[in-house]
């Protein structure tokens, strides 16, 4: 009998009948593509027969040509949601225009353009009569003149609330209150000379060293009084301050002059979150060595400022609940004070709440160095100091105050009517009050 040959097992696993193998599919050409006739894109997406940067570029160019040759009318992605901000059209510069005729006209982009929606935030939203308005300042703002030029104005029109600063811009805010001259100068100049001439110098300001001397001085002598020999929140101290800087206002017949003054009168509430980190802690310090009483408490401060922050929310004897608003000029220290008092509410004291409404910050620093000065909205959501549903109205314009303030200022007083003011420092016993009872409350 024939020999049967053995079938090789592997050849038999690998053999298949013809009709089950199927043939590679065809590629479908791109006129034929319905669903992806641009490279991947839909044309739903983008309606058909407009072009997308990932489609076919030849084919692209052809259509362009041919468009143009036709003299059709070129009205590509005009649905894109993209694409739905105003048109860059700016109106031209004849020198006629107002400074709000040149935001909204003329900052278009950049850091203009963030200076534009600044504006629009600040007017539009943060001076709505149901929001309190915290500011924070950092940086040798008062000795460039900012006081007198907007933030008096700010609180007299009842545009800020509440202020958080460096003791440094209070210390130099005084010596306007007192008389006392400041001069524009050249940062070239040789300090070695200057020294020697008795000048100091703050970058492009000069002024004679007697200034320092003689503002020292007057901080001394008020701080010997009775009103100061006890411990108290540094709004306290500063208001005491106001008081008798107004008065020396007063006496000189110069007007208003000092930001102090202006917040004493107005009931404008200023802290600041390191007492004594200027001359006007120095002086202090100086004091206890004399015996004195004053003790400007920190603790006072951090529970003053989650309170206002507290009645703004829910609101309070005086006002219905409204929001929270906190515009940062710079960054530092006074910024984390102002923010802090959100975590402080929530993290620390227990008390439900949620974040500050409206967050705007101008600052020159950046944010991938880890300082808290260049530091994001949106790193302050993780941190429970920013709504993170209020994050659409919070604005970072990377500026100069010293440029940035002015025509923010000039901007909202042109846009908006005075509101009344708050007077939160009358108001102060009534919020720890109110703070009191909800921290009780949450941790019975």
């Amino acid at each position: 009998m024939p020999s049967k040959k053995k079938a090789n097992p592997k050849a038999k696993a690998k053999a298949k009948p013809k009709a089950a193998v199927k043939s590679a599919p065809k590629p479908i050409p791109h006129a034929a593509a319905d669903a992806r006739d641009r490279g991947g894109f839909k044309a739903s997406r983008h309606g058909a027969g407009k072009a997308s940067a990932a489609g076919p570029k030849a084919d692209q160019k052809k259509a362009a040509e041919q468009r143009e040759a036709a003299g059709a009318k070129h009205v590509a992605a005009a649905a894109s949601r993209f694409l739905q901000g105003a048109r860059i059209a700016p109106r031209r510069i004849d020198g006629s225009e107002t400074v709000e005729q040149l935001i909204d006209g003329v900052f278009l982009s950049y850091n203009s353009g963030r200076l534009r929606e600044a504006a629009h935030l600040f007017t539009d939203k943060m001076l709505a009569n149901d929001v309190t308005i915290g500011l924070t300042l950092t940086g040798a703002l008062t000795p460039a003149g900012l006081g007198m030029s907007c933030l008096i104005p700010l609180i007299e029109a009842g545009f800020v609330d509440w202020i958080i600063s460096t003791g440094a811009n209070l210390y130099h805010d005084t010596h306007f209150g007192l008389g006392l001259s400041m001069h524009r100068g050249n940062p070239t100049e040789s300090d070695v000379l200057l020294r020697a001439e008795g000048i100091v110098r703050i970058y492009d300001i000069f002024f004679d060293y007697d200034v320092l001397l003689s503002t020292d001085a007057f901080f001394r002598q008020i701080i010997r009084g009775p009103e100061f020999q006890h411990t108290m929140s540094s709004a306290e101290f500063h208001w005491q301050c106001g008081k008798y800087v107004a008065e020396r206002e007063r006496l000189l017949g110069i007007g208003s002059k000092s930001l102090l003054s202006a917040a004493h009168r107005c009931g404008v509430p200023i802290y600041t979150s390191s007492p004594g980190d200027s001359s006007i802690g120095m002086n202090v310090a100086a004091l206890a060595l004399e015996g004195g009483k004053c003790i400007i408490d920190p603790n006072k401060d951090v529970n003053e400022t989650a309170a206002i922050v507290l009645g703004a929310k829910r609101g309070s004897a005086k006002a219905r609940a409204g929001k929270s608003a906190i515009a940062i000029m710079g960054g530092g220290s006074p910024k984390n004070f102002a923010l802090q008092t959100e975590p402080q509410i929530q993290e620390v004291l227990g008390i439900d709440e949620k974040g500050h409404d409206y967050f705007l910050q101008i600052t020159d620093a950046r944010p991938d160095t880890g300082g808290l000065s260049g530091a994001t909205p949106a790193e302050a959501v993780s941190w429970g100091k920013i709504d993170p549903d209020r994050l659409p109205d919070a604005v970072v314009c990377y500026m100069d105050t010293t440029v940035a303030l002015p025509l923010l200022t000039s901007y909202a007083l042109a846009k908006r009517r005075p509101r009344p003011l708050k007077r939160l420092y009358d108001q102060r016993p009534a919020l720890m009050a109110q703070l009191e009872r909800e921290f009780r409350k949450a941790n019975a």
